[in-house]
C-alpha cells in the first residue's frame, strides 16, 4: 500500500483548486494509492511522525502556522521529512512564479515543484504516483526484496521444508489451527537452501551476502555475519575463531555465560578483568588503570594474552569509550571483542560516538586491535528473536580473514536457515540506514528521558506537597547536569530535554560523583545510557548508605506484575526497564500509575492479601496477616542484617582461585567425575558448572574454579541468598548452576575428589 501526505493549507469548497485537489486524490486512488490531509503544519508534523508508511508528500510553501508564530512553517515540515525518511520524494507546490527565492537547502530537499492548476490532475498524479512507486521499489534491503519476488512468482515447492509453504497443515485440525495463527505468508517463504536464487547463508552468496555487505556499510564495519542462533552463538563463534587451545585470554568478570562457552570449545585460559560495583549492587566498567600494559603484565605474569572480552554496554547500560579501551588494550592483545549485545543502536546517534567497537577506526594502526562486536540485533532493534549480527573492523596486527573465519562459522550455523529471520536482519539493518537510524534511535533515547524528568518531578512534587509521606521512587541519573556550552547547572529534572537527549557530556560518569558511586573512573570513559533505565527504591544509594525506610525492588516488580508490567531486571534495590524502539507515552505512563498506587498502598499500610493476594495463598503459613509495609520493613531489615549487598561486591571484586581451566573442568564433567555438594560443604571444592545469580546475572564461580574457605565473600554471599530464600519464599533469587532441595538447601555440582 502506498500512502501519500498532502501537506495544503485548507481550501474552501467549492473553489477553483478545490475541485482541482479533489480530481488529483481521485486519480491517485485509482492507481492503488492512498491519500493523508493536513491542513497546518502541526497536523503534517503529527503525520510525519507517525506514519512510517508513507511514498510521497506534497507540501505547500505557504502552508499555515497554528499559532502563528513560524515565518516559514513549511520549512519544519520539509526538516521532520529530511530527517525521518531516506530519499523520500517531496515535492513543494508553491504558488510563486519563480523558485529563485526559495532557501538554497530547499532545492537539495524536494525533488520537484507543483503548480497545481498548470497541469491536469491526471498528470499531477501520475508524475507523484511514479515517484511514489519508485520510492517502493529502492526502500527494500537486498535479500527482503528478493524474497518477495520470489514469493510473487507462486512456484510450487518441491523441496523441504515438508510443509511444502505451508499447506500440510492443511491436512490437520490441529495443523489448520497452525496455519491460520501465522497465515500463509510465513509458511511461502520458510524455504529450503535449494533456492539459489536467494544465495548461500554459508557460502556468503547472492543476495544473503549482498544483505550481509548492506548491513556493514550501515554498522560501519568491515565484515559483517548473520548470525541465526543469537548473540550466545556470535560470542561462541568470535572466540571459536580466535583463540587456540591453552592461549591465554582477558575476560571481563561481567560477561556472558556464552562467554565461558566459548573458552570451553577453544580450550582458552580465562584471565579476568574485575569491574567496580556501587552501593546498589550494581556492577560497573572496569577501571581504566586496570587495563594499561603495565596492568595486564602483571596480571598474566608477562605472559601475552591473544585476546580480550569487554561487554559494552552492561546490562544496566553503562557503555565504554570504546576508542579509550581500543587504545589502553591495543598494545597487550591483537584481537578485542566488544559484547555489544544490548547496544546494537550505538552507531546511529551522536550521543554515543566514540562508544561502540566499529569506531574505533580512529586509532593509530600501531596500536589499533582488530575489534569483533556481537550484537543481539533483536534485542533494541527491529528483528525476530535469535537474530544477531557479528562485525568486524580489521586492524594490520591480526585482520580476520573470511576464509578461515569462515570454517568456524559454519561449524556454529545451520544448513536449514529460516529464511524469514534472515529478512529480519536485512530489514532491521535497513531500518536504520540513512537519518531513519538517528530518528529511532532519538525517539527512544527522548522518551527515556521524559520518563525519568516526569519520576523526577513527581517525586519532588510529593515530598513538598505535606500531605503524605514524602519518599517516592527514583530513576539513577546524575542529579544535577551542565551545559557545557553555557555552563549552566540545571537539576535533572529541570534540564532542557534537548540537552539531555544531545549532548554526552550529561550522562558520563565523572571521577568521583556520588550519583554512581563507581571508584577509579576518568573523564568521558564511560557513559550511562538514557534508554536503560535503573529505577531506585527506597533501602540504600549509589554509595552504599542504608536507610531506615526501605522498598525492596523484589516486593515492587512483584506487584507490578499483577499489573501486566514485567521489568528487564530485578536487584536489591533497583530495578531495570528498557526503552526500546517500541516504547509509547502510554507504556511508560502506565508504569508511572503502577508506583503511584504502591507508594498509596504502602503508605496507607493495605494488607498483603489485597496486594498480592497470589503470594499469601501459596504460602499462609508466612504471609497471612502481614501488610505491605510490614513485609517491605521485614525483607529491607534482612537485606541490612544479612549485608547481602556489600557480600555481594566483595564476592564480585575477589574472583576465586582456578583449579583448572573451562575445557579442562568439562572433560571431568563428561565422563561423570562430578557430585552434587550442599552449599554448606562447599568450601575447598572445585565447581564443575558455571554459578550465575541474578542479580547481577553475572558469574560468581565459573568452571574449575575453588570455592575458597568458608569464610571467603563467594561462600559467606551465597548463604546470604540462601538464607534470603528460606525467608521470603514466592522471592526466590535466580541462580543458574544451583539446585534447591525441599528444605531450602543449595546444592552445586563439584568434581570429585581423587
Amino acid at each position: 500500500m502506498s500512502t501519500i501526505l498532502l501537506a495544503l493549507n485548507d481550501i474552501a469548497d467549492g473553489s477553483v483548486m478545490a475541485g482541482q485537489l479533489e480530481r488529483i486524490c481521485a486519480r491517485l486512488a485509482e492507481d492503488g494509492h492512498g491519500v493523508v490531509r493536513a491542513g497546518t503544519d502541526d497536523d503534517a508534523l503529527a503525520l510525519v511522525q507517525t506514519r512510517a508508511d508513507l511514498t510521497a508528500a506534497l507540501v505547500s510553501w505557504d502552508l499555515t502556522d497554528d499559532d502563528g508564530v513560524l515565518a516559514r512553517p513549511a520549512e519544519g515540515v520539509l526538516t521532520a521529512l529530511l530527517k525521518r525518511f531516506t530519499r523520500l520524494p517531496v515535492f513543494l507546490v508553491t504558488s510563486a512564479a519563480s523558485v529563485d527565492d526559495l532557501p538554497l537547502w530547499v532545492s537539495q530537499v524536494v525533488c520537484g515543484y507543483v503548480w497545481l492548476l498548470e497541469d491536469t490532475p491526471d498528470f499531477i498524479a501520475g508524475r507523484i504516483g511514479v515517484a511514489a512507486r519508485r520510492y517502493q521499489d529502492e526502500l527494500l534491503p537486498p535479500f527482503f526484496r528478493e524474497l518477495r519476488r520470489f514469493d510473487d512468482t507462486h512456484e510450487y515447492s518441491w523441496h523441504t521444508p515438508a510443509h511444502a509453504g505451508g499447506v500440510a497443515f492443511l491436512k490437520s485440525p490441529v495443523g489448520r489451527a497452525l496455519f491460520d495463527y501465522y497465515g500463509e505468508r510465513l509458511f511461502r517463504t520458510d524455504l529450503s537452501i535449494s533456492v539459489a536464487e536467494l544465495g548461500s547463508l554459508f557460502e556468503h552468496t547472492g543476495p544473503i551476502g549482498e544483505a550481509e555487505r548492506n548491513a556493514a556499510r550501515i554498522f560501519g564495519a568491515d565484515l559483517t555475519y548473520f548470525v541465526l542462533h543469537g548473540d550466545s552463538t556470535a560470542d561462541r563463534l568470535a572466540l571459536h575463531a580466535s583463540i587456540a587451545d591453552g592461549e591465554l585470554v582477558l575476560v571481563d568478570r561481567n560477561c556472558h555465560k556464552a562467554i565461558y562457552h566459548g573458552l570451553t570449545l577453544t580450550g582458552g585460559r580465562p584471565a579476568y578483568l574485575v569491574p567496580t560495583r556501587n552501593g546498589y549492587g550494581l556492577m560497573g566498567p572496569i577501571p581504566p588503570a586496570a587495563m594499561t600494559r603495565d596492568a595486564i603484565a602483571g596480571r598474566t605474569k608477562d605472559e601475552n594474552p591473544v585476546y580480550a572480552v569487554i561487554t559494552n554496554s552492561t546490562y544496566d547500560g553503562l557503555c565504554y569509550d570504546a576508542v579509550r579501551v581500543a587504545e589502553l588494550l591495543g598494545p597487550s592483545v591483537p584481537r578485542l571483542h566488544l559484547d555489544e549485545a544490548w547496544f546494537a543502536y550505538a552507531h546511529f546517534h551522536p550521543l554515543y560516538a566514540r562508544r561502540y567497537g566499529m569506531s574505533v577506526g580512529v586509532v593509530p594502526d600501531e596500536i589499533r586491535p582488530t575489534v569483533l562486536t556481537t550484537q543481539s540485533t533483536h534485542k533494541l532493534l527491529a528483528a525476530i528473536s535469535q537474530s544477531a549480527m557479528l562485525h568486524v573492523k580489521n586492524s594490520p596486527r591480526s585482520p580476520v580473514d573470511h576464509r578461515q573465519f569462515n570454517e568456524t562459522f559454519m561449524m556454529h550455523a545451520t544448513t536449514s536457515p529460516m529464511y524469514p529471520m534472515i529478512a529480519g536482519l536485512d530489514v532491521a539493518a535497513g531500518m536504520m540506514d540513512g537519518p531513519g537510524g538517528q530518528w529511532l534511535t532519538d525517539e527512544a533515547i527522548t522518551e527515556a528521558i521524559r520518563f525519568r524528568q516526569a519520576v523526577a518531578r513527581l517525586g519532588r512534587r510529593i515530598a513538598a506537597a505535606g500531605d503524605r509521606p514524602p519518599w517516592f521512587f527514583g530513576t539513577w541519573q546524575p542529579d544535577e547536569v551542565t551545559d557545557p556550552h553555557s555552563g549552566q547547572r540545571y537539576p535533572f529534572a529541570d534540564a532542557p530535554l534537548e540537552l539531555l537527549r544531545t549532548e554526552p557530556s550529561c550522562w558520563t560518569l565523572e571521577p568521583g560523583a556520588d550519583w554512581h558511586g563507581f571508584p577509579g573512573m576518568e573523564p568521558g570513559y564511560c557513559l550511562l545510557d538514557p534508554i536503560k533505565v535503573s529505577v531506585t527504591c527506597p533501602g540504600t544509594d549509589a554509595r552504599g548508605t542504608p536507610g531506615e525506610m526501605g522498598v525492596p525492588a523484589r516486593i515492587l516488580t512483584a506487584y507490578l506484575e499483577t499489573r501486566g508490567i514485567v521489568v528487564e531486571k530485578t536487584d536489591a534495590y533497583t530495578c531495570l526497564i528498557l526503552f526500546s524502539m517500541g516504547i509509547t507515552k502510554g507504556k511508560w505512563g502506565t508504569l508511572i500509575d503502577g508506583l503511584l498506587d504502591f507508594k498509596s498502598l504502602y503508605d496507607n499500610d493495605i494488607a498483603l492479601a489485597e496486594v498480592l493476594p497470589q503470594l499469601v495463598r501459596q504460602f499462609p503459613g508466612r504471609y497471612t496477616g502481614l501488610t505491605l509495609r510490614q513485609l517491605c520493613d521485614q525483607m529491607h531489615g534482612r537485606l541490612r542484617a544479612g549485608e547481602l549487598i556489600p557480600l555481594l561486591e566483595a564476592a564480585f571484586t575477589h574472583p576465586p582461585r582456578p583449579d583448572l581451566t573451562p575445557a579442562q573442568t568439562y572433560q571431568r564433567l563428561l565422563r561423570g567425575g562430578t557430585e552434587p555438594v550442599r552449599l554448606s560443604e562447599l568450601a575447598d571444592r572445585t565447581v564443575a558448572t558455571q554459578v550465575v545469580t541474578t542479580p547481577p546475572g553475572i558469574p560468581v564461580l565459573m568452571p574449575g574454579e575453588n570455592a575458597g574457605a568458608h569464610d571467603d565473600p563467594t561462600l559467606r554471599y551465597l548463604r546470604a541468598l540462601e538464607d534470603f530464600d528460606r525467608n521470603f519464599p514466592g522471592f526466590p533469587s535466580e541462580t543458574h548452576g544451583v539446585a534447591r532441595d525441599n528444605d531450602g538447601d543449595y546444592w552445586i555440582t563439584c568434581l570429585r575428589r581423587a
